[in-house]
């Protein structure tokens, strides 16, 4: 089951103030991503451990991350952008200027993928499963995209958007 600590919230200084986060000290278990599927495939043991470990390094990028996994590596990563898809994007050119493959990879994302394009950009570049918060008004569009394309997907109901 998924673990809690209880932590000090994080506070960053802002123009004009601060911004006060609660600390996201959240670890998910196997048996709380198998109970997550949205998908008419569910992930195989490698996919829900490589889902595990590229969720955990999400939770440490910058805000719109999306992380390209394995259960053992990290094979790409983009942050920082104000639009999901481009985050989607520049991953899988990191990947490519690296000579390293994502066909098998999972996908991470910090926060819920608002349309189904990041998604079909990350099952483009090989990706067969994907971990996400969900809570985007158009969730049933991004499973319907992640089942058209054979993919596992797990939402979490917790997001880690890091500013």
């Amino acid at each position: 089951t998924a673990t809690e600590a209880l932590s000090e919230p994080i506070i960053r200084s802002a123009p004009g103030g601060v911004m006060v986060m609660d600390a996201d000290p959240r670890a998910l278990g196997l048996e709380d991503l198998e109970n997550k599927v949205k998908t008419q495939r569910p992930p195989t043991r490698d996919e829900l451990e490589a889902m595990r470990f590229s969720w955990r390094v999400a939770k440490h990028v910058k805000s719109n991350a999306i992380v390209f996994g394995a259960h053992d590596r990290t094979l790409a990563i983009g942050a920082g952008q104000m639009s999901r898809v481009d985050s989607c994007r520049i991953a899988i050119w990191k990947a490519q200027e690296a000579g390293l493959s994502l066909t098998g990879s999972v996908v991470a994302s910090d926060a819920m993928f608002p349309f189904a394009d990041g998604l079909i950009a990350c099952a483009e570049a090989g990706a067969t499963a994907a971990i996400q918060p969900g809570g985007s008004v158009r969730d049933e569009e991004v499973i319907a995209a992640a089942d058209e394309r054979k993919m596992a997907m797990v939402f979490t109901g917790h997001r880690h958007f890091l500013h």
